[in-house]
C-alpha cells in the first residue's frame, strides 16, 4: 500500500477523539451496549495500528452486523423508526473503525461522523447543544486534516488549529446561507422519539391528570407581547375544549374536533404576541381567546382552539392576534349547544337535585351562574393539590363532603351543575398566568401553570368564560400556583433541585432568568427563523418577495464574500514577487511583532545582530536565518533552507508579544 494512503497516527487519534465527542450527546438515547462496543472496537483498532492484531475477516464483519441488528431489535423492539435508525447509524459509525485500511476508509468514517452529529439535533436543539456541536465538528475536521501526510501530521495540536481556522473562514459563508438560502420543508415527517420526555395536556382530563402536571416544572411555552404585557390574571391560554363527561373524565368530542370553524365577532382592541412552544407531541397550539393566526398549517376549530396539521414535535414559533372582547357564537350552534348539555344518565343525585333547586330560585341564567360562583366564594372550600379521595359519585362527594380540590375539581363541578340546570357549559383546559421575565419582557408558562376553567353560553351574548377557582383561591390566578399552595409546601415537592423552587433567592433567580432569556433569544431568532421570517427579512432589505431576487442576491453576496475571503487569505498586496524578499519580509514582520523593528537603511546582517541582542534566547536562529538569506541572495549558492529556519524561529519565539520600541 502506498505510504500516501496510510492512516497517520495523528489522524487516528483525532478520529477516536471525534467519535467520543459525536456519540457523547446521544448517550442518553442509546442502549448501554453501544459503549461496550465502542471500547472494544477502539481497542481493536489501536492494536491493529500497533500491528498486534489483524483486520476482521468477512465472516467476523458479518457476525458483527448481525449482532448489532439483534441488539437494536432487542433494545428498541424494532429495526424501523427514528430511535432504531439512530442506534443503527451510531453502530455503523463505530464498526467502521475496525476496517480502516486507507485514507479513503477514514474519509468515509469522517463523513459518517458529520451525519451522526446532525442526529443529535433530533433530541436537543437548544443553545448549549448547538455550542457543543462545534466541538465534534472541529475534531472531525482536525481528523480530516491529520489524515494528510504533511506537516500537519507532525504535532497533535496542529490539525486542531487548522480545523479552527477553516471553521472561522467558513463562518461568514454559513451566516450568509442561513440568512438567505430558501427554507425547504422536510421530505418526510419524523415522529417524536419514544424516549423523549414530553409532558403536557392530554385530550382528556381528570383531576389526577392536572395534579400530575402541577408537580412538573417543565417549560410549556414562552410568549412575547407587542407593547405592555397584560396582567397575569387575564392570561388564560386555551389549549382545547372538553365537552364529553363519562362520570369520571372530561374529553373532546368529534364535533368540536372536526366541525366547522366557530362564528365570532371582533370587538375591542386586539393583543398581538408571538409564542415559542416546546415540543408536546400534540397538534393543538396555545392562544388567548379569541385567537387567530396567519400560519399556513394552522386552523381554527369549532371550539375556538388553534390546531396544527402535524403534532408539535419540535420547538415551534408562531404569531397570534387575540381579541379578548370578541363575542363568540351569539346565535348559538345547535350541535355545539347539544354537546354542551350532555350528562351521563345516572349518577350524582345530590348535585342534580341542587341544580334543580338553583334553577327554581333563579329563573335568569346569569343570576344562576352568579349564585353558583357566590356559593364557591362563601362556603368553606379549600384549594389544594392534596384533595381527599372521592367516591363513585365524585362530584357529589366534592361539592357536599370534602370541599377540597384544585382547578379541575371546581371547573368540572361547575360545568356539571350548569348542565344539570339547563345552561350549556363546557370545560376549557389550558394554562393560566405565567412568570414574567423582566430581562426579555416575555412570559414563561410552565407545566405547573396548567389550569381548567368554564365557559357557558347565553343567548345574544354567546360563550362567556368564568373561573370558579378564582372564587376559592384568587392568589392562584393573580400570583400563581406557588403562592396559592404556600401553606402546604407542596410546590414541586418531587423536584428538590429545580431552580424554580428557589425563586425567593434573588441572585439565583436572576441567573435563571438571564439564562432563560438567552435560550429564548436562540429559539426565537435562530430556530424560529423560518420561511415567513426569512421572506420578511428579504423584503425589508431588498424591497421584494420575488424568489428570483433572493436567488440573485444569494449568488451575488456569495461571490462577493468569496472574493473578499480570497483577498484576505492570499493578500496579494502584501506579497513580494521575489520569493527571497518575501521570506525576509516575513522575518521582519515576525520580529516586529516581538518588539524588534528594522530601522530605515539598516542592512540584513546589522538588523540580525541587533535582534540577536534584543532576543538572546533566539539569537542562534536569528543569525542562522540571516546567514542563509545572505548566502542564497548574494552568494548565489544554496545552503540551509531559509524557510525551514524561519519556521524554527517562529516556533521558538514566546506566545506573549513584547511592545514595539520607539
Amino acid at each position: 500500500m502506498k505510504a500516501s494512503l496510510l492512516i497517520t497516527r495523528i489522524g487516528l487519534i483525532w478520529l477516536l477523539v471525534a467519535q467520543v465527542l459525536v456519540i457523547l450527546p446521544l448517550l442518553p438515547h442509546l442502549p448501554l451496549w453501544i459503549i461496550a462496543m465502542w471500547l472494544g472496537c477502539a481497542g481493536w483498532r489501536i492494536q491493529i495500528f500497533r500491528m498486534r492484531a489483524q483486520y476482521p475477516s468477512g465472516l467476523v464483519k458479518t457476525g458483527l452486523i448481525l449482532a448489532v441488528a439483534l441488539g437494536v431489535s432487542l433494545s428498541r423492539g424494532t429495526l424501523v423508526g427514528l430511535d432504531a435508525a439512530v442506534v443503527l447509524l451510531v453502530a455503523v459509525f463505530i464498526l467502521k473503525l475496525v476496517e480502516l485500511r486507507s485514507q479513503r476508509d477514514a474519509l468515509v468514517l469522517v463523513l459518517l461522523g458529520f451525519f451522526t452529529q446532525v442526529t443529535a439535533y433530533l433530541f436537543n436543539d437548544g443553545m448549549l447543544a448547538a455550542l457543543y456541536s462545534l466541538l465534534p465538528l472541529c475534531t472531525l475536521l482536525a481528523a480530516l486534516v491529520g489524515l494528510q501526510q504533511s506537516r500537519f501530521a507532525e504535532h497533535p495540536l496542529v490539525p486542531l488549529r487548522a480545523a479552527g481556522s477553516l471553521l472561522l473562514q467558513a463562518a461568514p459563508l454559513m451566516l450568509l446561507l442561513f440568512l438567505f438560502f430558501p427554507r425547504l420543508g422536510p421530505l418526510w415527517s419524523l415522529p417524536l422519539p419514544n424516549d423523549k420526555g414530553v409532558t403536557g395536556l392530554a385530550d382528556a382530563m381528570s383531576p389526577a391528570d392536572v395534579a400530575e402536571l402541577s408537580r412538573s416544572g417543565e417549560l410549556a411555552f414562552r410568549a412575547s407581547f407587542e407593547g405592555t404585557v397584560p396582567p397575569m390574571s387575564q392570561l388564560y391560554w386555551r389549549a382545547l375544549t372538553l365537552e364529553r363527561f363519562d362520570g369520571r373524565r372530561w374529553s373532546q368530542t368529534l364535533g368540536s374536533q372536526f366541525g366547522p370553524a366557530a362564528d365570532w365577532r371582533k370587538e375591542g382592541e386586539p393583543l398581538r404576541y408571538s409564542i415559542v412552544m416546546q415540543p408536546s407531541g400534540r397538534p393543538w397550539l396555545f392562544g388567548l381567546d379569541v385567537a387567530e393566526t396567519r400560519e399556513p398549517d394552522v386552523r381554527s376549530r369549532a371550539d375556538f382552539r388553534l390546531e396544527r396539521r402535524q403534532p408539535v414535535d419540535r420547538t415551534l414559533l408562531y404569531q397570534v392576534t387575540s381579541w379578548p372582547g370578541a363575542v363568540r357564537e351569539p346565535a348559538g350552534n345547535p350541535a355545539a349547544l347539544r354537546r354542551a348539555l350532555q350528562l351521563p344518565e345516572q349518577g350524582e343525585p345530590r348535585t342534580r337535585a341542587w341544580a334543580a333547586e338553583l334553577k327554581r330560585q333563579h329563573a335568569n341564567p346569569q343570576q344562576l351562574v352568579d349564585a353558583l360562583l357566590a356559593h364557591f366564594n362563601r362556603e368553606p372550600y379549600v384549594y389544594t393539590l392534596k384533595p381527599l379521595p372521592l367516591g363513585e359519585d365524585n362530584i357529589d362527594a366534592f361539592l357536599f363532603d370534602t370541599r377540597r380540590g384544585f382547578c379541575a375539581h371546581y371547573a368540572g363541578a361547575m360545568t356539571y351543575v350548569l348542565r344539570a340546570a339547563g345552561i350549556p357549559a363546557r370545560v376549557v383546559a389550558g394554562y393560566q398566568g405565567g412568570e414574567l421575565n423582566p430581562a426579555g419582557n416575555y412570559v414563561l408558562v410552565h407545566q405547573f401553570d396548567a389550569h381548567a376553567w368554564v365557559e357557558y353560553w347565553l343567548p345574544e351574548r354567546g360563550w362567556i368564560s368564568v373561573d370558579p377557582t378564582f372564587q376559592v383561591a384568587p392568589s392562584r390566578i393573580e400570583r400563581g400556583l406557588e403562592e396559592a399552595i404556600s401553606g402546604e409546601q407542596s410546590f414541586l415537592e418531587g423536584s428538590p433541585l429545580s431552580p424554580l423552587r428557589y425563586r425567593q433567592v434573588s441572585w439565583l433567580n436572576q441567573v435563571r432568568l438571564a439564562w432563560d432569556n438567552l435560550n429564548y433569544g436562540w429559539q426565537r431568532w435562530v430556530l424560529g427563523y423560518q420561511g415567513e421570517a426569512q421572506v420578511e427579512l428579504v423584503q425589508r432589505w431588498f424591497g421584494s418577495r420575488d424568489s428570483r431576487v433572493l436567488g440573485v442576491g444569494l449568488v451575488g453576496a456569495g461571490a462577493v464574500l468569496m472574493a473578499l475571503l480570497a483577498l484576505f487569505l492570499f493578500a496579494p498586496w502584501r506579497r513580494e514577487r521575489d520569493p527571497q524578499l518575501r521570506q525576509f519580509q516575513a522575518f521582519e514582520r515576525l520580529l516586529a511583532r516581538h518588539g524588534v523593528s528594522r530601522g530605515t537603511g539598516e542592512g540584513p546582517r546589522a538588523f540580525a545582530e541587533r535582534a540577536s541582542r534584543e532576543l538572546p534566547g533566539q539569537a542562534g536562529q536569528i543569525r542562522a536565518f540571516a546567514a542563509a538569506f545572505e548566502a542564497s541572495r548574494y552568494a548565489a549558492h544554496q545552503g540551509a533552507d531559509p524557510q525551514r529556519l524561519l519556521t524554527a524561529l517562529r516556533k521558538s519565539l514566546p506566545w506573549r508579544l513584547r511592545p514595539v520600541r520607539g
